[in-house]
């Protein structure tokens, strides 16, 4: 769980000492009677009870700063009672426990801790029953139901708002500009009336959502030209989208390290610099962003150089096999450190304004064999992207047939709304 602060029990598995009586917590019983004061030192908790004829669950949230001692005390039991249910247990749940987590209690009528359940998230839960003098631990673990789905936008702005208003979230969006990012630049290329359709799939429980599914098969429409991508596994268990005729959708390179943005200076070799007012060459593209937008790894590679320079600010370099090498300047922050390996679209710094800039941009520059190329048309000279291998044409093609007939369905469903 991201920005969680990692929690631990913090005790040694010898037998403590009792710690006497229960620390009483404010709470309600299932009549709704209180049956104790607060306690000075426990913060108040929001405690949920079931009815049902069994002893009720008493259930605690974990907050930042909590370990399951100071849970334990709350609910009333001891450090005892913890190391009775850990002392069998100390490669499961309870070795680390994180906000926003429920620790539940269950007594019996004299008080005594019959069971205790740590709901983990909405799929997991371990439940550790007092059998005899132990404490038997067992996982429940649910399984998301899988939702078809499918979405149809038209590009009145930006990918991002079309995707939005479509009721895609932030994060899938971002994967289909992920998909298309070798053959699309996305800071360029779309253009309003560009038509894009979406089948995936949508992770339910209960009925509602809850997460979302991949991208089976996506069309995107850029100035007349259609693009497919499916979603396809291997032979050898690798997932990766192809196009119709089972060309790999990921190239060398993106097409450009960033989304959702505009050039505000293209490659120039004769450019006149805007700080030093002289005459010096751009050997780069920048592109204008706002501060902290990521920015990706063209391709896979070893970064060279990561620092800062007064001219470039904090800028990085990536060697990509021995031709290729890539530059990016002006960064905000710094994500990678020099020697680190990085994976085409993996998020390498933010965009800023260091060095010698005059706003929040990037200034990305490309190499081939040493020489400086025009980033936004370097790639008519990189390496194609790598075709299935014949033996596995044929399964690929028979896999996304359907899909296939389903994105098509789509494109003349649109077509015939628009003529209408």
């Amino acid at each position: 769980m991201v920005g969680a602060m990692l929690l631990v029990i913090g005790l040694s598995l010898s037998e403590p000492e009792h710690t006497g009586a229960p620390i009483a917590e404010k709470e309600s019983d299932a009549s709704g009677s209180n049956p104790g004061p607060m306690s000075a030192e426990a913060p108040a908790l929001a405690v949920v009870e079931e009815t049902s004829s069994e002893p009720l669950w008493r259930n605690f949230t974990v907050g930042d700063g909590d370990n399951l001692s100071l849970i334990f005390n709350r609910a009333g039991f001891s450090d005892t009672d913890l190391y009775r249910v850990a002392r069998d247990n100390d490669d499961r749940s309870l070795k680390r426990i994180y906000p926003g987590e429920t620790i539940g209690f269950q007594a019996d009528s004299e008080g005594n801790l019959l069971a205790l359940r740590h709901v983990q998230s909405p799929l997991l839960t371990t439940t550790y029953e007092r059998r005899g003098g132990d404490f038997i631990a067992s996982d429940l673990t649910r399984v998301p139901e899988r939702v078809a789905r499918n979405v149809s936008m038209t590009i009145d702005s930006s990918l991002f708002i079309a995707g939005s208003d479509a009721g895609l979230s932030d994060a899938m969006i971002m994967e289909l500009a992920g998909i298309f990012g070798g053959v699309i630049d996305f800071v360029m290329d779309p253009r309003i009336g560009d038509t894009i359709h979406v089948l995936y799939e949508e992770l339910a429980l209960d009925g509602e959502r809850y997460d979302d599914g991949p991208i089976l098969a996506a069309s995107f429409t850029n100035r007349g030209e259609t693009f497919e991508a499916y979603r396809y596994t291997d032979s050898e268990g690798d997932t990766s989208y192809y196009n119709e005729v089972g060309v790999s959708m990921r190239k060398a390179f993106l097409m450009a390290p960033l989304d959702f943005t505009r050039v505000s200076s293209n490659f120039n070799p004769n450019r006149l610099h805007p700080i030093y007012k002289t005459q010096r060459p751009h050997r780069g593209t920048d592109y204008a962003a706002p501060r902290g937008t990521p920015v990706y790894a063209a391709g896979d590679g070893r970064v060279t150089e990561a620092g800062y320079t007064r001219p470039n600010g904090n800028y990085m370099f990536i060697q990509h096999g021995e031709q290729f090498e890539t530059h990016y300047l002006h960064l905000h922050r710094l994500k990678v450190k020099k020697g680190a390996r990085v994976k085409q679209g993996d998020v390498i710094g933010t965009v800023g304004s260091t060095g010698a800039a005059t706003g929040p941009h990037l200034h990305y520059e490309f190499l081939v064999n040493g020489v400086h190329r025009n980033p936004r048309t370097v790639h008519k000279i990189l390496p194609k992207a790598r075709s299935l291998p014949n033996e596995e044409l044929p399964r690929y093609l028979a896999s996304i047939q359907q899909p296939v007939q389903q994105l098509a369905s789509l494109r003349n469903s649109q077509q015939v709304a628009l003529a209408e």
